[in-house]
């Protein structure tokens, strides 16, 4: 035995007070894991009535602490180092949750990679502020430097091989702890513990975050849904008529217009807050919804990851359909992927994604070679003295850079711009202070909350009026264009949310963005659609007068009966038996078999227009690129 290596005829006296020590640090880490998680389902308490659940979460930080006594041979500085490094797992996630209303997830961890790729100045923006939490953190560190220097080995270093045997086995099942190994799922389950696949937050308030973390893992981190093609071919059959006649309606042979697309950071309707039903905050949208297609916008996501939006806009894909897939652009890796954008490129357009920060962040650079942008230009070419106003660059010089990048003659273009003005977080000052200090507040809203609330609303504003400057300035152009603006999510505003509330009576995670479709050269009758980010494709291209796309062409024709259902961060599945479920499994296995590149000979063909397939005469023609299976 490990403890016993010294001397075989030890006796039992002396060992009986060290394995007693082991078991009550053993006690002491799960009830202490307990009281920092909070959670309803792991608290000390719960030791006498659910054991399983305190046990369950606390079980991996136990099995690094028995790793880190082998290897260091030390009992309180293993104890105390994992109980360390679960409390940082801990803190990020009570930030995670103060800025984005959601607890950590599996692919959270994904972005420590990011740190690395110009990420590091936006996520590092919301660290606290306050030096006591980082004095808290040195002192742990301190005491763990003390525990290794001066606390006595509780074993010989030399014990025959028992050592180097009892390390490998409880590394070997650490790591297959970590790793996901299906036998794991045995304990972290549902029917073994909590799991609400549509709440990561009651998950962890019931099961404790650690155990949160590890059944997200194991239910959705490991394989992919199978498509089931019966369902597929049925629906498609089932809309052959309505597909034929959307397909038929002959594309523009030339003149199709330029495109702009302005993913707006963090932008919605502030009237949808109980205090703000009678504002103002953006005149131009409301002006321009007069002769567009506007309305609620549900998105995948809330108060951050906006690349699930982006996402779902630029491949006309649900990302319900892929649970696993949290961070996409993170988790591709192949050549190509079904997109807008390789549409747009078979049609002559040139196509443009244009963001002012760090083209590595989010893995944007490779995930825009894959999803067929032709360029990307982000913050090193803008110019050097584009205009900053807070954190991040301004919405006025993406507005220049756009006007810079649309040309007078030549193929029609699609420009992707992605702002960043209105990013969180919101405590940091703008140009103009006394601009955001005159923005109102409801009443309640004070301190910080106040001045975060009016930090937003000051940027928003700013995205309302570059809106309006770009469409006023199109429709001097005599080139044919389009406008489609949408904000990417709600911003983490959670205090303030939770003090006024919302005129629809639902919690923050339950509200609807944003978006408008306009022609700047159009004065038609307005139209009020709510939609999903993932439909919003389907409308650009048929707004655009190209609908010879069978998917797209699908999405239309069945995308309004399935919108409402992607709220964000994850909406309840639809009753069991009804139609919309029937439709809603379906519809998944068109895109799980589209993003496995298996749709295509499953959809009818629209006939080729005159010219052979290329819309604009000024282009040679291009071949789609194919569609590469993105993996799971």
């Amino acid at each position: 035995m490990l403890l016993n290596s010294t001397s075989p005829s030890r006796p039992w006296r002396v060992l009986a007070p060290r394995i007693a020590l082991l078991l009550l640090l053993a006690l002491a880490f799960v009830l202490l894991t307990g009281l920092l998680d909070g959670g309803a389902g792991v608290a000390p308490l719960q030791l006498f009535d659910q054991p399983r659940f305190p046990l369950a979460n606390a079980w991996p930080g136990l099995l690094l602490a028995a790793v880190l006594l082998v290897i260091s041979r030390r009992v309180l500085l293993s104890f105390g180092l994992a109980f360390l490094l679960q409390g940082l797992v801990y803190a990020v996630n009570v930030l995670k949750v103060a800025n984005l209303g959601t607890p950590l997830l599996p692919d959270d961890f994904r972005m420590v990679g990011q740190l690395r790729k110009g990420g590091a100045h936006l996520l590092f923006g919301y660290l606290p502020h306050s030096p006591w939490p980082y004095l808290g953190l040195l002192g742990g560190v301190a005491l763990i430097i003390a525990m290794w220097r001066y606390e006595p080995p509780l074993f010989a270093r030399r014990t025959r091989g028992k050592r180097l045997l009892a390390g490998s086995v409880l590394a070997a099942v650490l790591i297959s702890l970590l790793g996901g190994l299906p036998v794991w799922g045995k304990l972290y389950n549902g029917q073994v513990l909590w799991l609400e696949p549509w709440s990561a937050s009651s998950t962890s308030t019931h099961s404790g975050l650690i155990s949160s973390l590890m059944m997200f893992h194991l239910q959705y981190g490991q394989g992919k849904r199978k498509p089931n093609g019966a369902a597929a071919s049925q629906l498609i059959g089932q809309s052959a008529a309505a597909l034929q006649q959307s397909m038929q309606t002959p594309t523009a042979s030339d003149a199709l217009p330029d495109i702009v697309v302005i993913q707006s950071e963090s932008f919605f309707d502030p009237t949808r807050m109980r205090g703000y039903e009678d504002s103002n905050f953006a005149p131009n949208l409301r002006r321009l919804a007069e002769h567009g297609i506007s309305g609620d916008l549900h998105v995948p996501t809330f108060g951050g990851g906006t690349i699930r939006t982006e996402f779902e806009v630029l491949t006309g894909l649900s990302l319900r359909y892929f649970e696993n897939l949290q961070f996409p652009y993170l988790q591709m890796s192949h050549k190509a992927v079904p997109s807008l954008v390789h549409v747009l490129n078979a049609h002559g357009y040139e196509t443009t994604a244009l963001h002012g920060n760090d083209p590595a962040f989010w893995n944007r650079t490779s995930a825009f070679k894959s999803l067929g942008f032709n360029r990307f230009v982000s913050q090193s070419s803008f110019p050097v003295h584009a205009a900053m106003d807070g954190k991040y660059m301004a919405d006025s010089a993406m507005t220049d850079q756009i006007m810079h990048e649309l040309k007078d003659s030549g193929p029609p273009q699609f420009l992707f711009a992605i702002s960043i003005e209105a990013h969180g977080p919101y405590d940091v000052e703008p140009t103009n202070r006394a601009e955001r200090d005159a923005i109102p507040v409801p009443d309640g809203i004070t301190g910080m909350d106040k001045q975060e609330l009016q930090t937003y609303l000051y940027h928003l504003q700013h995205a309302d009026a570059e809106l309006g400057r770009l469409v006023a300035w199109l429709a001097q152009r005599q080139r044919p264009s389009l406008v489609l603006f949408y904000g990417d999510h709600l911003p983490a505003l959670s205090n303030s949310y939770q003090i006024t509330g919302f005129v629809d009576g639902k919690d923050m995670l339950s509200q609807a963005g944003t978006w408008l479709l306009v022609d700047p050269h159009a004065q038609g009758q307005p139209i009020h659609e709510d939609t999903a980010a993932w439909l919003l494709a389907g409308k650009l291209l048929a707004q655009a007068g190209i609908h010879d796309d069978a998917y797209y062409a699908l999405t239309g024709v069945v995308g309004p009966q399935l919108a409402a259902l992607t709220e964000a961060p994850g909406a309840p599945p639809p009753t069991e038996g009804s139609d919309v479920q029937k439709l809603d499994d379906a519809m998944a296995s068109v895109d799980q078999l589209r993003m496995n590149g298996k749709l295509d000979k499953l959809l009818p063909r629209a006939p080729l227009p005159p010219n052979g397939g290329i819309a604009h005469s000024d282009t040679a023609p291009t071949q789609p690129p194919t569609t590469i299976a993105l993996p799971q």
